[in-house]
């Protein structure tokens, strides 16, 4: 669902880019206030781990594919406004490092990506399990089926955008994009239950399980971008298939030339060790932005906070 430079052009560019920031930095405010942060090196893993399985293309039709979103699986794990913002991060990451998605569109893509998948989702994510909490089977029905949601409602935004900025009606392009994306959607909820039920943790277990916290998503991370991406779906995704299908899909020369365009490296010849290395490069990159940011946001504990300044006497 990354939408590319020559897809989207006018004045919706600037004004869903100055949205998107408004949106961002609101997350990071409310991330900063708090009271349930998660851990830096949380919010570093996770992150990571959505970038990761972005990678990992899976076939739902003849010539088509999709990948994960993951706006309510980093709602999940980390809190709405953290959710937000690791999503912000990655689909900014993938725009400058690896030429997904357009610079000039970053806005709209951080709107449906982050601010839709992350925020809208999580919210309706909060609402529908609140009453399920202590009834695994259905709270995770529900993720399921919030997560579904939370890509029909993207792929229903670029419908919206796509016609405003003039690409195509509407009414021509809704149907294509909300019928693929259905299928999608499944393969959406799947991903972001099982994630849920492997790396989501409670606060008793976060006091014992801090592998599953951190160095589980993490080495999950490694696992796919360096060994599981380059078997991944070659296939175009949902959008580039509706593109191609409707004939609004044209390739046009980059506004900036990213180091590692299509998750390779060009200098190594193997295709799949080239996307094995970019993928590590891209998880690496992730945490460690990550957790400068959680860095930035954390805020000082109780102790910290009340440890008197020592002077020199």
């Amino acid at each position: 669902m990354h939408i590319p430079d020559s897809m989207i052009q006018g004045h919706l560019c600037p004004v869903t880019a100055a949205v998107s920031t408004a949106g961002v930095a609101l997350a990071a405010y409310f991330g900063w206030k708090s009271e349930k942060q998660p851990s830096i090196q949380r919010f570093a893993a996770v992150s990571s781990l959505i970038f990761a399985l972005q990678m990992l293309n899976f076939p739902v039709a003849t010539g088509t594919s999709g990948h994960l979103l993951g706006g309510v699986l980093a709602a999940s794990m980390l809190g709405i406004p953290f959710g937000i913002l690791a999503m912000a991060l990655v689909v900014t990451l993938q725009c400058i490092v690896f030429a997904d998605g357009g610079l000039t569109v970053l806005g709209l893509n951080v709107l449906n990506m982050a601010i839709i998948g992350a925020g809208f989702g999580g919210m309706l994510k909060q609402m529908l399990c609140w009453n399920f909490r202590k009834q695994r089977e259905l709270e995770l029905l529900s993720i399921f089926i919030v997560s579904w949601i939370s890509v029909m409602t993207a792929a229903f935004a670029v419908c919206i955008e796509l016609a405003i900025s003039g690409t195509i009606q509407l009414g021509v392009v809704t149907s294509s994009m909300l019928s693929v994306h259905a299928l999608i959607g499944v393969g959406e909820g799947m991903i972001t239950v099982i994630a849920c039920m492997l790396f989501e943790t409670d606060e008793t277990e976060a006091r014992s399980s801090k592998h599953r916290m951190v160095w589980a998503p993490a080495l999950t991370a490694l696992i796919a971008a360096m060994l599981l991406s380059p078997f991944a779906s070659g296939s175009p995704d949902g959008l580039e298939w509706v593109g191609e299908k409707l004939s609004f899909l044209k390739e046009s020369a980059p506004n900036f030339v990213s180091p590692m365009p299509d998750y390779s490296l060009p200098f190594i010849s193997s295709e799949a060790i080239s996307t094995g290395m970019a993928g590590l490069l891209g998880v690496i990159f992730t945490f460690a932005i990550a957790l400068s940011i959680g860095t930035l946001l954390k805020k000082p504990s109780i102790t910290e906070a009340a440890e008197p300044v020592k002077t020199d006497a």
